[in-house]
């Protein structure tokens, strides 16, 4: 079980080196990160849990936040319709596909920023992420292409973030002039 113990913190420098890729078929222990990277996630949103285990809350954690250098990350959230998003990702790749800028209203956090953050991150406001999804309870792997805009693209953003070897603190600004609200944008995906 993955804990707060296990999560790198901003500072050490797996998390500034852009992730390797995984190579196919999974292993076992890439399937074993996976499911842990998922538990963590669904763990830290559970209150008899998260407050056991002392968890910070999290949408999406990425494998080089618990120093494994693999394209790997996974999210697990409803949006504000209620739609869950649950995705294990290998080797995600992103396009933009609306380059307007947005943003998350009070700014983002992150499990391996433990300081305090002051300030906006600029985010697209369409993507296009491709990449193999793994299914934890049927042992799939399927190639996806999902489209994200709004609060859903700002979690997958900030998790591909990660893979690519940066913290969204190296992305803050005190405001963001030309940048939208992401709450405010009718998400149509």
């Amino acid at each position: 079980m993955i804990t707060m113990k296990d999560i790198i913190i901003e500072g050490h420098p797996t998390l500034n080196k852009k992730a390797k890729d995984v190579n196919l078929p999974l292993t076992k222990n890439d399937k074993d990160l996976i499911t842990d990277l998922m538990d963590y996630v669904k763990n830290s949103i559970n209150p008899e849990i998260s407050e056991k285990y002392d968890l910070r809350p999290a949408v999406g954690i990425a494998a080089p936040q618990v120093n494994v250098s693999k394209r790997i990350f996974v999210v697990s959230f409803y949006n504000l319709d209620g739609i869950l998003y649950e995705y294990a990702l290998i080797n995600p790749t992103m396009e933009v596909l609306d380059d307007s800028l947005i943003y998350l209203p009070g700014g983002e956090g992150c499990l391996s920023v433990e300081r305090e953050t002051e300030g906006l991150t600029p985010r697209y406001n369409e993507v296009l992420i491709k990449a193999h999804r793994y299914d934890i309870a049927s042992d799939n792997l399927v190639k996806i292409e999902i489209k994200l805009s709004g609060y859903e693209g700002i979690v997958f953003q900030h998790e591909y973030d990660h893979l690519e070897g940066v913290l969204f603190t190296e992305k803050l600004y005190p405001e963001l002039k030309d940048a939208k609200p992401a709450f405010l944008i009718k998400d149509d995906v």
